[in-house]
Protein backbone atom coordinates (compact mmCIF):
# COMPACT_ATOMS: atom_id res chain seq x y z
CA UNK A 1 0.00 0.00 0.00
CA UNK A 2 1.39 3.59 -0.72
CA UNK A 3 1.66 5.80 2.44
CA UNK A 4 -1.03 8.22 2.93
CA UNK A 5 -0.65 11.48 4.27
CA UNK A 6 -2.27 12.55 7.34
CA UNK A 7 -3.02 16.14 8.06
CA UNK A 8 -3.76 17.92 11.38
CA UNK A 9 -5.74 21.01 10.60
CA UNK A 10 -5.72 22.02 14.15
CA UNK A 11 -9.35 23.17 14.37
CA UNK A 12 -10.02 23.98 11.06
CA UNK A 13 -10.61 20.48 9.12
CA UNK A 14 -14.13 20.52 8.06
CA UNK A 15 -13.10 23.56 6.74
CA UNK A 16 -10.48 22.42 4.66
CA UNK A 17 -12.50 19.11 4.07
CA UNK A 18 -15.13 21.20 2.24
CA UNK A 19 -12.59 23.13 0.02
CA UNK A 20 -10.83 20.27 -1.29
CA UNK A 21 -14.34 18.87 -2.47
CA UNK A 22 -14.83 22.17 -4.61
CA UNK A 23 -11.33 22.96 -5.22
CA UNK A 24 -9.66 19.48 -6.18
CA UNK A 25 -13.12 17.13 -6.43
CA UNK A 26 -12.19 15.56 -3.83
CA UNK A 27 -14.38 13.46 -2.01
CA UNK A 28 -15.12 12.87 1.78
CA UNK A 29 -15.67 9.33 2.16
CA UNK A 30 -15.49 9.48 6.33
CA UNK A 31 -16.03 11.95 8.61
CA UNK A 32 -15.76 11.22 12.11
CA UNK A 33 -16.33 13.80 15.23
CA UNK A 34 -14.64 13.72 18.85
CA UNK A 35 -18.65 13.40 20.01
CA UNK A 36 -18.73 10.07 18.17
CA UNK A 37 -15.74 8.10 19.94
CA UNK A 38 -16.47 5.45 22.52
CA UNK A 39 -16.88 6.59 26.21
CA UNK A 40 -14.49 8.18 27.74
CA UNK A 41 -14.85 10.96 25.39
CA UNK A 42 -11.42 12.34 23.87
CA UNK A 43 -11.35 16.04 25.84
CA UNK A 44 -12.11 19.23 23.54
CA UNK A 45 -14.76 20.14 21.95
CA UNK A 46 -17.18 17.19 20.81
CA UNK A 47 -18.07 18.87 17.43
CA UNK A 48 -14.91 19.13 15.90
CA UNK A 49 -13.22 16.58 13.59
CA UNK A 50 -11.75 13.53 15.15
CA UNK A 51 -11.01 11.68 11.54
CA UNK A 52 -11.38 12.10 8.22
CA UNK A 53 -10.82 10.50 4.95
CA UNK A 54 -10.59 11.99 1.65
CA UNK A 55 -10.39 10.75 -1.53
CA UNK A 56 -8.25 12.38 -4.10
CA UNK A 57 -7.35 11.83 -7.99
CA UNK A 58 -7.35 8.00 -7.02
CA UNK A 59 -5.69 8.52 -3.92
CA UNK A 60 -6.49 9.33 -0.02
CA UNK A 61 -5.43 11.83 2.19
CA UNK A 62 -6.65 11.49 5.84
CA UNK A 63 -7.10 14.88 8.09
CA UNK A 64 -8.32 15.41 11.64
CA UNK A 65 -8.52 18.76 13.76
CA UNK A 66 -5.91 17.50 16.30
CA UNK A 67 -6.08 19.80 19.55
CA UNK A 68 -7.67 22.29 17.91
CA UNK A 69 -5.27 24.66 19.23
CA UNK A 70 -6.15 27.00 15.86
CA UNK A 71 -2.35 27.21 14.44
CA UNK A 72 -2.03 24.47 11.75
CA UNK A 73 1.62 24.14 10.63
CA UNK A 74 2.42 22.30 7.31
CA UNK A 75 6.49 22.41 7.17
CA UNK A 76 8.84 20.39 4.95
CA UNK A 77 6.76 18.37 2.51
CA UNK A 78 4.32 19.46 -0.73
CA UNK A 79 1.41 17.16 -1.65
CA UNK A 80 1.51 16.46 -5.50
CA UNK A 81 -1.37 16.30 -7.73
CA UNK A 82 -1.00 15.19 -11.64
CA UNK A 83 -3.29 16.97 -14.54
CA UNK A 84 -4.75 15.19 -17.16
CA UNK A 85 -3.74 18.15 -19.13
CA UNK A 86 -3.04 22.23 -19.02
CA UNK A 87 -6.73 22.98 -18.31
CA UNK A 88 -7.02 20.86 -15.41
CA UNK A 89 -4.34 21.80 -13.95
CA UNK A 90 -4.43 25.68 -14.45
CA UNK A 91 -8.37 24.40 -13.01
CA UNK A 92 -7.15 22.79 -9.87
CA UNK A 93 -4.16 25.19 -9.82
CA UNK A 94 -6.61 28.81 -9.79
CA UNK A 95 -8.92 26.53 -6.80
CA UNK A 96 -6.04 25.80 -4.45
CA UNK A 97 -4.40 29.45 -4.52
CA UNK A 98 -7.72 31.22 -3.70
CA UNK A 99 -6.99 32.55 -0.09
CA UNK A 100 -3.42 31.24 -0.88
CA UNK A 101 -0.37 32.16 -1.98
CA UNK A 102 1.48 31.26 -5.27
CA UNK A 103 4.83 30.03 -4.68
CA UNK A 104 6.04 29.66 -8.69
CA UNK A 105 3.65 30.46 -11.23
CA UNK A 106 1.87 27.77 -13.39
CA UNK A 107 3.95 27.60 -16.80
CA UNK A 108 6.11 24.96 -18.69
CA UNK A 109 9.35 24.36 -17.31
CA UNK A 110 12.01 21.97 -18.47
CA UNK A 111 11.32 18.86 -17.26
CA UNK A 112 7.01 19.50 -17.28
CA UNK A 113 5.00 21.53 -20.13
CA UNK A 114 2.74 23.06 -17.13
CA UNK A 115 4.09 23.04 -13.37
CA UNK A 116 3.61 24.89 -10.47
CA UNK A 117 3.22 25.31 -6.46
CA UNK A 118 1.75 27.40 -4.16
CA UNK A 119 0.33 27.11 -0.69
CA UNK A 120 -3.15 27.05 -0.32
CA UNK A 121 -4.98 29.10 2.39
CA UNK A 122 -4.59 26.89 5.20
CA UNK A 123 -0.77 26.61 4.93
CA UNK A 124 -0.45 23.17 2.68
CA UNK A 125 2.14 23.28 -0.01
CA UNK A 126 0.84 21.78 -3.55
CA UNK A 127 2.66 21.27 -6.82
CA UNK A 128 0.36 20.35 -9.66
CA UNK A 129 2.14 18.95 -12.82
CA UNK A 130 0.89 17.72 -16.06
CA UNK A 131 3.66 14.87 -17.31
CA UNK A 132 5.29 15.02 -20.68
CA UNK A 133 4.36 13.57 -23.50
CA UNK A 134 6.23 10.20 -24.63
Amino acid sequence: MPPTPYLFFDGRCEEAAEFYKKAIDAEIGLLMRFKDAPDPKPPGDPNKVMHAALRVAGGEIMMSDGYAKGNPEFKGFSLSLTAKDEADATRMFDALAEGGSVTMPLGPTFFSPCFGMLTDRFGVGWMIIVQPAG
